[in-house]
Order: C-alpha cells, then sequence, then structure tokens
C-alpha cells in the first residue's frame, strides 16, 4: 500500500481542521445560554434581564439561562464573566455601574471595563429623578435650591448606596446648583423611598421606575428627572435643564456584553439577535409596563458611551470625593 505524502496528508488535515471550525461557527449556538445578571432575583434589572434574555433566547433558537450572581456593586457578576471563555455561551447583562462607576470609585477591579469585554449593544435607559418629602416647602427645583441655600446643612437626600447612580447624580446636581445638602446612602432603593415618605430624609434620588407608583399614588413630590429630556413614563415632571441647570445628563443603562476574544461570526450573532428582540413590539411593551425605557444600540455606540462616561464618573468622584466603602 502506498503511503501518503506528508505535505498532502497536512494539507487534508488542514482543510478538515478549517471545515470542522467553519461548522462549530455555523452551528452556533448549539447548547443554552448563559446570561449572567449581576444583582439578586426580583430588583428591576433581574425583571428586565429575565424578559430580555427570553426573547434573545427566542432569536438565537436556544434557551438562556438566568444566573443571578450579585455582590460587591456588581463586580462578583462581572468579574465571573471576565473570566469565562470567549465562546458566546456566558454573557452579561449589567448596569452602568458596572463599567463607568465602579472603575471611578475602586482603585482596583478585578475586570477592566473596556479590556475584559466585548459590547454586543445597549437595552435601554432608567432615568433618574428627585424626589421631595410631601412635606417639604419645595415643589420644583428652584424652590428646592433656594431652601437649601438658606439653611445650609439643614437638608439631606437619599440614594440606593454610595458610589450609585443615583448617589453620582446627587452629586452632579449639588455641583451645578451650588446648594448643599447631606448624602445620605442606603442598601437599595426600597428602604430610602420608606424614609423618604416617612420624613426622615427631605429629598432623594432614585430611579424613574422605583419612583412612578409613589408619585403617582401621591406619597412623594417629583422635583426633576436628571435626563436630558422628560421621561416618556412621566411626561409631567419638568428637566433639571427646564429648571435652569443646562448640562446635566445622568440615567441608568443596561448592556449586554461577552467576554473579550468572542469570535466576529459569534459577536455579529449576538448583536442581530439583540437588535431584533429590542425591536420586537410585545418585549418594548413588557419593558416599558416594567419602567424600563427600551432604546437599543449599536456595539460601536456602547463602546462609545463607555469611553465618554468614564472621565466623566472619575471626575465627579473626585471632586465630590466618593469612594467604594
Amino acid at each position: 500500500m502506498k503511503s501518503i505524502p506528508t505535505k498532502s496528508f497536512l494539507l487534508a488535515a488542514c482543510c478538515l481542521a478549517f471545515a470542522s471550525t467553519g461548522a462549530l461557527a455555523q452551528s452556533y449556538p448549539a447548547k443554552p445560554i448563559q446570561l449572567v445578571i449581576p444583582f439578586p432575583p426580583g430588583g428591576a434589572t433581574d425583571v428586565i434581564g429575565r424578559l430580555i434574555g427570553k426573547k434573545l433566547g427566542d432569536k438565537l433558537g436556544q434557551p438562556v439561562v438566568i444566573e443571578n450572581r450579585a455582590g460587591a456593586g456588581t463586580i462578583v457578576g462581572a468579574s465571573y464573566v471576565a473570566k469565562a471563555p470567549a465562546d458566546g455561551y456566558t454573557l452579561l447583562i449589567s448596569s452602568g455601574t458596572t463599567f463607568t462607576v465602579n472603575p471611578a470609585i475602586h482603585a482596583r477591579l478585578p475586570y477592566d471595563p473596556v479590556n475584559s469585554f466585548d459590547p454586543i449593544g445597549i437595552t435601554g435607559r432608567t432615568g433618574l429623578i428627585v424626589l421631595a418629602n410631601r412635606d417639604v416647602p419645595a415643589n420644583n427645583l428652584k424652590e428646592m435650591v433656594a431652601a437649601a441655600k438658606a439653611e445650609p446643612g439643614k437638608y439631606s437626600y437619599g440614594s440606593f448606596g454610595t458610589g450609585t447612580t443615583a448617589h453620582f447624580a446627587g452629586e452632579m446636581l449639588l455641583h451645578a446648583t451650588g446648594a448643599r445638602l447631606l448624602h445620605v446612602p442606603y442598601k437599595g432603593s426600597a428602604p430610602a423611598m420608606t424614609d423618604l415618605i416617612g420624613g426622615q430624609i427631605a429629598y432623594s434620588v432614585d430611579t424613574v421606575a422605583a419612583a412612578i407608583p409613589q408619585v403617582k399614588g401621591g406619597k412623594v413630590k417629583a422635583i426633576a428627572v436628571t435626563t436630558a429630556k422628560r421621561s416618556a413614563l412621566l411626561p409631567n415632571v419638568p428637566t433639571v435643564a427646564e429648571a435652569g441647570y443646562p448640562g446635566i445628563n445622568a440615567d441608568t443603562w443596561l448592556a449586554l456584553v461577552a467576554p473579550k476574544g468572542v469570535p466576529a461570526d459569534v459577536k455579529a450573532k449576538l448583536e442581530k439577535a439583540l437588535a431584533e428582540t429590542m425591536a420586537d413590539q410585545d418585549t418594548r411593551s413588557k419593558l416599558l409596563a416594567a419602567g424600563f425605557e427600551p432604546s437599543y444600540a449599536s456595539s460601536a455606540e456602547l463602546a462609545a458611551l463607555i469611553d465618554k462616561e468614564l472621565p466623566l464618573m472619575r471626575a465627579v468622584a473626585q471632586r465630590a470625593n466618593i469612594k467604594a466603602d
């Protein structure tokens, strides 16, 4: 029997390997995909992540399995995904806290907000809102600032934690207005809202989603939203800019990312599936009902947003001396 020449054998082996690789890439996804949510079950991000994950799985043809890995202000979940294989089977959906806030308040992180992830896209945004206790003699931002300046240090504002987007938005507002309010950090939105309603704090900064039932129920007063335009969910509440303080645009956004190094064709499939998911009217309606404004943006736009926000957040943290607990 004649032996196969070495060069011919190597060429055949390379072709076979290439064909196998191509077949594997073409078959993605060939098994369920893990979607990590770095928040506890039941919260707003968890509810939104599950809605998006379900439709994403429908578009990809494989189940998307949710795994909550909460802790350390999203650091636990983000680190897990950053170290996962870059094969498209482990994804992260998280807020701007992961990508622009944590790097601003932590000297060291077990992940890099830019170099540890491949962006897939932005799923949408949730505005932030300044709220007041019903008994506070201020019904708009100008009255709030005037009262704070008349009696510096008398009033306090709560947020859902030190170094959170609400804390950053509050400090940005204080810097712009020149008002002085004591920051009271809480371990989550719920206890902050409870104390605001009860009068233990005069003001708070919270998400629009958390504020809607309390504002509509007349339990708290809506002062202003910190976004560039009014929220579609609370269209009668003015923006900070409308109150005379332009330049403030603070909100919470959610993004989908994969570990750095995902194959280009796999990344393209994920981007396409996310775009289709966010265009689905039923999904959009459910997200709006949950207090989330779906506004898809591409992977390139997500990368640009992180690049833009990182230095801004670092400047706010340095100016207000915001550091991780």
